[in-house]
């Protein structure tokens, strides 16, 4: 297994095409790590990173993950990639609502670049006006003891810089995804997840040097963090087969013969978007309300932070939400029957059109259903576990599925680089393939 293994990775570097593409997104994700640690102007970067460590709370570090720790420094890149992912939730929203939006959806390529340009300039409005809250913020934290000039000249400037840092990480990830390898905007998010993880490490070795946790404690962390990681590679393998029968056909001279063949149903179709999206609905009002002094506002902000009662529910109640919303913008049910109508394919049992269809939305229901679940528990579990009951696990359930569910799908589309160069993949029958369900 070892030795095929070494063969595959050998393997991508003979390929030169996708040794450039894996070059590109390499580099292009040093460049993102190196403009993580470059500090907005006007700030005591220092001193405000220690204060938002120690008084920031769990939705400061929640927050942060999702910005490489660029947010308690207040680098240039502190807001991130949520920007954009806020955006992105918004305009699949309005695709729903409003027909126009809807219609523009489905003219294929031109349609789905007038939608990007659209996200685009709302990434940029509301980059602007979280940069604006997070700089009257400042002014207002600590007597203002972090800001060298307060004024407007310094909200201008940290509009400007970090609503700039926003969209370079937006032309980012846009460009790993059609030059490099993998989904661009995961990738930056996987990236900053996977920077925090030495630091992690280190912090718990401290804590069990300090004599804090017993190294049976930390041995326990370790099988609990693998039996996530095995849980979360198996079901988001998992597929639901649906056999889908062709009858023969007469096209002019040549007469094509029936075959057999599936449709392929992830259990979880929308993989790590529902975190992702729930993740930044809490994080907006809840990252606005960390920087007002307003006792109310305070009070929305602390229900808002990660470990408490009403956090863990809304965030499951979201996830489950977004499950079923990702999967209905992915699948139309209605579609894949007149496609296959039109084909003479059908379900053995089930006639063609209106009865197709029905049957489809039943079992996309009952298996998103279950990978909502899933997305749900693996999600909060971690975080009940560190929020609720202190215990140091270095990573919570979100960021597991961000980190495994991006690697995979990363792995993936190497593996179908190597495959259509007649190398062999990553397994022992050259393809990562689904479980059945």
């Amino acid at each position: 297994m070892f030795d095929r293994l070494v063969l595959s990775v050998q393997n991508i570097f003979k390929i030169q095409e996708l040794r450039q593409r894996i070059a590109f997104t390499a580099g292009m994700l040093f460049v993102y790590r190196m403009g993580a640690h470059i500090p907005t102007p006007g700030v005591n970067n220092e001193a405000l990173s220690k204060f938002l460590t120690e008084k920031g709370g769990a939705l400061m570090g929640f927050l942060d993950v999702f910005s490489g720790g660029g947010l308690s420094r207040l680098t240039i890149l502190a807001l991130g990639i949520m920007p954009y992912i806020s955006a992105s939730i918004i305009l699949q929203l309005l695709t729903v609502v409003i027909p126009s939006l809807s219609k523009l959806s489905k003219e294929g390529e031109s349609g789905r670049k007038k939608i990007v340009q659209y996200t685009r300039i709302a990434t940029i409005g509301i980059a602007l006006m979280q940069a604006l809250g997070i700089a009257i913020g400042l002014e207002g934290m600590n007597n203002g003891a972090f800001i060298q000039q307060p004024g407007w000249g310094f909200r201008l400037m940290t509009m400007i810089t970090v609503t700039a840092g926003t969209a370079f990480l937006m032309w980012l990830g846009e460009q790993i995804s059609e030059r490099g390898i993998g989904n661009g905007i995961s990738l930056i998010i996987f990236s900053g997840i996977v920077a925090r993880m030495p630091a992690a490490v280190h912090n718990t070795y401290q804590l069990f040097e300090a004599g804090e946790v017993h190294l049976l404690f930390i041995s326990f962390l370790a099988v609990l963090m693998v039996g996530v990681i095995v849980a979360i590679v198996f079901l988001e393998s998992g597929r639901r087969k649906i056999q889908v029968q062709y009858a023969k056909r007469v096209v002019g001279r040549k007469v094509y013969m029936g075959q057999s063949t599936h449709i392929p149903l992830k259990i979880n179709t929308a993989g790590v978007i529902p975190p992702i999206f729930a993740s930044s609905i809490i994080a907006f009002p809840g990252t606005i309300a960390a920087f007002i002094t307003v006792p109310w506002v305070q009070a929305i902000g602390r229900n808002l932070a990660p470990g408490t009662v009403f956090y863990t529910m809304l965030y499951a109640v979201l996830i489950v939400f977004f499950a079923f919303f990702y999967t209905a913008v992915v699948l139309n049910p209605v579609d894949m029957a007149d496609n296959m109508k039109k084909y003479g394919g059908f379900i053995a049992g089930v006639r063609p059109g209106q009865q197709t269809s029905d049957y489809i939305y039943r079992v996309l229901t009952r298996i998103t259903f279950a990978g909502a679940v899933y997305l749900a528990l693996v999600a909060i579990t971690p975080e009940v576990l560190i929020y609720r009951f202190n215990v140091p696990f270095a990573f919570g359930g979100t960021s597991l599925l961000i980190v495994i569910g991006v690697a995979l799908d990363t792995a993936q589309q190497i593996e179908t680089h190597m495959l259509t160069r007649n190398y062999e993949g990553f397994m022992k029958k050259g393809k990562i393939k689904g479980r059945a369900f």
